[in-house]
């Protein structure tokens, strides 16, 4: 028996088509869809405050095009585009479906919203108390409400905050009564779940080897067959352009995680048992896959308002770039004393634009005082003196802030047609962890802990000192794919490569000191490393890299979703041995 789990989005604003695509390409029993990032709840939270909804929209385009097609074909529909405001967001199911002459049974999920409690959020990653007021506070919730609105008949399920995985993990606790001490199954569909949760990043989208894709710009959204014992196949409907291999898949796998150990409020899935095994064209197999028994907090995503951000862009061309960016900056803070502003980022890009970025409480310290003032150097200052953006106000930007809450306290309800579900029975107690895994202890700062000292030397003795054999100087990504991007304050490096031979060399080179050598905008950060040998892949935490979040980092960059690339690039010597032939 299988559970043909397809996605059709990965984020708010993904392709419209894609829905209608995975309902007509091919058979399917669940179509899900993730709208929620950090960011996402921020812009949500915004939207309400300007009387818009606190959900996704866009979710209801792509709904009012297969609503009637997966009724009739008995296709279940989970999301999580309630956003902070799953009630609302089933009622309009049901207005549109009632438009369409429709008459779906419509469940919501909420209990994630804790902004009305009175809570201490102390940081996840820092320690610090939280003293601002929360513009929202929800924690992630797992897959087993969404398995009690199925059970109970609901043709489409809308949730606010929960686990990306969730959306998998779910359906297959519904389709096979998994229950809380089935651990390994659990893992497994969490595993599935982290694989398809980004649409077409695991098909072949955002691949370090893009050129090794075919019809990337057609590319299918990816789907999961979820078996009974938690394994899985990982595919797309055929005809569709993109690709899924080992290398796909292994690139959307060490996509915004920590450790090895991949904590969620339904299990704790080890990264570290995953194998992955070509299963046919455009098809790879994960089995193995190994769970522990869930912490007992749950993580809470709290956002709050910082402040008031403005940034202006100026182009450099020509000779003695630096030197222009001196006098550019001198010319400024002349103009507006730079502790004028809480905060100030200066960042000179390689490419010659230098981004100034100021912060304040107040909207109009940041406003236009200080883009006109940027305005006023035009003619004095450096040759060739041309901006990319206008004098503008300053805008508001949100904090983001993880915390821990116990998991005894959230109590999420299922609603069904708007009626409220009994609990759900099967909760039970927390499970117990097999002997033989040997698990690491739990870290209760929310993250994942170290791998034990032998998987975190992996490969190092076998590894010859570069010396020893011949090298060229390349770029680091002749050999070695990459994938960053954000969590929270921190970033994260999943780097990977296609041989043992090649993994060996690369956990013996690339060490976080190494790392902060090829990137030295990583230096002033702590780096934490975990290898994980069964995907031939390391992974890099750098803490505090994007400040206190993507929506206040002044990065260009501000999801590090180019630091992968950025450290492929770079120059390495390389054993000709490695080589692809």
């Amino acid at each position: 028996m299988t559970l043909r789990i397809a996605n059709c989005s990965g984020f708010y604003g993904d392709r419209l088509s894609a829905a209608r695509e995975m309902v007509e390409g091919g058979p399917i029993d669940v179509l899900t869809g993730d709208w929620l990032a950090e960011l996402t709840m921020i812009i949500l939270a915004g939207n309400r405050l300007k009387g818009r909804p606190g959900y996704a929209p866009t979710f209801l385009r792509q709904l009012e095009d297969v609503l009637g097609l997966c009724l009739e074909k008995g296709v279940k529909i989970v999301a999580n585009a309630g956003g902070l405001d799953p009630a609302g967001c089933a009622e309009a199911v049901h207005d549109l479906a009632a438009r369409l002459g429709l008459s779906p049974d419509v469940a919501h999920v909420t209990g994630d919203d804790l902004s009305a409690r009175d809570l201490e959020h102390v940081n996840a990653d820092t320690g610090e108390r939280l003293t601002a007021k929360p513009l929202t506070a929800n924690a992630y919730l797992g897959g087993r409400p969404i398995a009690t609105a199925l059970a109970a008949g609901a043709d489409v399920v809308v949730t606010g905050r929960v686990t990306d995985a969730a959306l998998v993990t779910g359906p297959g606790i519904w389709r096979y009564g998994w229950q809380p001490t089935d651990l390994d199954q659990l893992a497994g569909s969490v595993v599935a779940g982290h694989v398809i949760e980004c649409g077409c990043q695991a098909t072949g989208g955002n691949y370090a080897f893009f050129q090794d894709v075919p019809d990337l710009a057609h590319c299918g959204f990816p789907i999961a067959e979820l078996h009974a014992d938690g394994s899985s196949v990982i595919t797309k409907h055929p005809g569709t352009g993109g690709r899924v291999s080992i290398g796909t898949v292994t690139a959307q796998l060490v996509y915004e995680i920590a450790g090895p150990r991949y904590l969620g409020p339904d299990v704790v899935a080890r990264f570290d048992t995953i194998t992955l095994t070509d299963d046919g064209p455009d098809r790879v197999r994960i089995s193995g896959v190994r769970g522990e028994p869930p912490p007992d907090t749950l993580k809470v995503a709290v956002n709050y308002l910082g402040g008031y951000r403005n940034t202006m862009t100026l182009v450099l061309t020509g000779l003695d770039i630096p030197a222009k960016a001196r006098l550019a900056e001198a010319a400024i803070w002349a103009r507006i004393p730079r502790d004028t502003f809480a905060q100030t980022d200066v960042t000179l890009t390689p490419s010659g634009l230098l981004r100034i970025t100021v912060m304040d409480p107040d909207q109009r310290t940041a406003g236009r005082a200080f883009s006109s003032a940027v305005v006023e150097t035009g003619l004095a200052s450096y040759p060739g003196f041309h901006g990319l953006t206008p004098p503008g106000d300053a805008s508001p930007y949100g904090i983001y802030w993880p915390s821990l809450v116990p998991a005894s306290d959230v109590h999420p309800q299922v609603f069904l047609n708007g009626a409220p579900l009994p609990d759900d029975p099967t909760t039970g107690p927390p499970a117990t962890a097999p002997a033989d895994l040997a698990p690491p202890p739990a870290n209760t700062s929310g993250t994942s802990a170290p791998p034990p000292p032998d998987r975190q030397e992996a490969g190092r003795d076998a590894a010859p000192a570069p010396g020893d054999r011949p090298t060229v100087r390349i770029p680091l990504g002749r050999i070695a794919g990459a994938r960053s991007g954000d969590k929270g304050g921190n970033a994260n490096l999943g780097v990977w490569v296609a041989t043992a031979e090649q993994y060996a060399w690369l956990a013996a080179y690339l060490t976080p000191d190494r790392l902060q050598a090829l990137l030295p905008d990583l230096a002033p950060h702590r780096v934490d490393r975990y290898d994980l040998p069964n995907l031939r892949a390391l992974n890099f935490v750098i803490h505090g890299l994007l400040g206190r979040g993507v929506a206040a980092s002044p990065r260009l960059d501000p999801q590090a979703k180019a630091l992968g690339e950025e450290l492929r690039a770079r120059l390495v010597d390389i054993p000709t041995t490695l080589l692809p032939v």
